[in-house]
């Protein structure tokens, strides 16, 4: 999995699997999902931070999970 954000644009990108999308399906005005042979491969949020998506935190509990 990749995870990037760019902050000036706020966007956050969401990559699962390396493979060649197929069809990207637009759910609201600023989520976009990228399909591939095998299901979902990536998620772009637009305006991730005025949504409340960013900054992301992890739960303490997690991280040995993680």
């Amino acid at each position: 999995m990749f995870l990037t954000y760019d902050d000036q644009e706020d966007i956050l990108f969401i990559k699962f699997i390396d493979r060649p999308v197929l069809q990207d399906v637009s759910y609201s005005w600023n989520v976009n999902i990228g399909f591939t042979d095998k299901g979902i491969g990536q998620i772009t949020i637009l305006d991730a931070k005025e949504c409340g998506l960013m900054p992301i935190e992890f739960d303490t509990k997690l991280q040995n999970v993680l």
